[in-house]
């Protein structure tokens, strides 16, 4: 965290999803560059989408004859042990802070993970232990696939008493279950079912889960971090759209604490004698709100605390912002600002403290990882597309360095965050058949060669 100053686990669940034994490897098939955006015309778009889903269900064929198939079909089989899983995570509530829990979560998680082969490390956080899984791949000399996603809810503990994981309708609704359990079940059963098929990863494969991502990654950021050099691609297992699309930007975000200390006094007898910190806060917070008017730049004040009577002059008050931006500059220019708040009251003091911070990942045109997800997803007669999200994640720290990424490969649903949180269980098995192949098939080329 920077800053600046001016004057009880629950009872682990079910055996995870089985998996078999692996299989051969096979030769890289690189795809030809992606076009050079500024030549791009509707003619030559459609001629590379239509080369790239081409060349896509060859190296599908090639990764296993019939794999398409044989995924589409072995994914239905599984959809039902995966929907199961989802809500056993979900019933391992695991809220943002509570190490015991989400300890416990991270232990039913490496075990199943390590039941389709994955070697597993713990990393040790202040909130929480992260995870960070590697499974070995056909070609091993070649750049890892990064996968991101987080244990940690939203939801406090003792919820599930009062919302338990109910289905109605193929909707499965429960805290968390979207947002995002139902995505690390997804990836579980897309391990075991090319496990099923006597498959491995095409390349080698990495996970991290990190504690924390619901309030920033604040501890989380540094294991994501040392995952990237070398990475061929990143992807998230966020939650999708609740049209199914896949995420392919996302704004910068970054929480602020404002601190405001003042004098305490007797608020009838000596009240001339207190400098009142919520006051000093609330003129603060209006002309902080000026901020939101920005290009570029979102602003919510999210908790407000201070004072401790009403017979009192406040002497201390806080506030947290949850601040967007959709571009780098923006976040920049916000945060100086913020940084050099000043008290409007004599003896007044303002601190402002970052608590977390993600960079934006902006839109990038000619994006070809989208173009092989896409053409994946027609082979396994999937229609599958694209566009930018309003929130953050851990994604938007490959995003924001240029890396091939995309987020929300997780369970299609809606309501994150929100009492009517629910994933669509009729998307199970497409998401997993997706995702296997993802793993499968070898990636094109998706940088110029330098």
């Amino acid at each position: 965290m920077s800053s600046h100053t001016t004057a009880g686990p629950a009872a682990p669940v079910a055996s995870p999803i089985p998996a078999a034994s692996p299989a051969t490897p096979e030769q890289e098939n690189p795809e030809p560059a992606a076009a050079t955006p500024a030549a791009t015309t509707p003619a030559t778009t459609t001629a590379t989408t239509a080369t790239a889903a081409a060349m896509t269900a060859a190296a599908a064929t090639a990764a296993l004859p019939g794999l398409p198939s044989a995924l589409t079909s072995r994914a239905r089989t599984l959809a039902a042990a995966v929907r199961s899983r989802c809500g056993d995570l979900v019933a391992l509530e695991s809220p943002s802070g509570d190490a015991p829990r989400l300890d416990a979560l991270a232990e039913e998680l490496a075990a199943g993970f390590r039941a389709t082969g994955a070697q597993v490390r713990r990393e040790p956080g202040p909130a929480g232990d992260h995870l960070v899984l590697e499974w070995a791949g056909q070609e091993e000399h070649l750049p890892h696939l990064l996968m991101v996603g987080h244990h940690d809810t939203v939801w406090p503990a003792g919820m599930i008493n009062d919302w338990p994981v109910e289905e109605h309708d193929g909707l499965l609704s429960g805290p968390g279950v979207l947002d995002m359990k139902a995505g690390l079940a997804l990836l579980e059963g897309a391990f075991a079912l090319l496990a099923d098929l006597g498959q491995r990863p095409h390349r080698t494969v990495r996970l991290v889960v990190v504690a924390d991502e619901e309030i920033g990654s604040p501890d989380g950021r540094r294991v994501v971090e040392r995952q990237l050099p070398g990475a061929a691609a990143v992807l998230g297992l966020e939650p999708p759209h609740p049209d199914g699309r896949v995420k392919t930007a996302r704004r910068g975000s970054t929480r602020v604490r404002l601190t405001v200390t003042g004098r305490e006094a007797h608020s009838g007898n000596a009240a001339g004698q207190g400098i009142s910190a919520v006051d000093e806060l609330v003129d603060q917070l209006v002309a902080v709100r000026g901020l939101a008017g920005l290009p570029g730049t979102e602003l919510n004040a999210g908790r407000i605390t201070g004072g401790s009577r009403a017979n009192v002059v406040a002497g201390r008050a806080e506030a947290e912002l949850g601040l967007r931006f959709s571009t780098a500059e923006a976040q920049r220019r916000t945060l100086d600002t913020l940084a050099h708040l000043t008290a409007l009251r004599p003896g007044a003091r303002v601190r402002t403290e970052v608590l977390s911070s993600r960079p934006a990942w902006p839109e990038r045109s000619g994006n070809p990882l989208l173009r092989h997800v896409r053409s994946l997803a027609a082979v396994l007669g999937q229609q599958l597309d694209g566009a930018p999200a309003g929130g953050a994640g851990d994604t938007n720290l490959a995003g924001a360095r240029g890396l091939p990424t995309l987020d929300g490969l997780g369970a299609v649903g809606a309501g994150a965050h929100a009492r009517t949180e629910h994933i669509d269980t009729t998307q199970l098995a497409p998401r997993i058949a997706l995702l296997a192949a993802l793993l499968a098939v070898p990636l094109p080329r998706l940088r110029e060669r330098t």
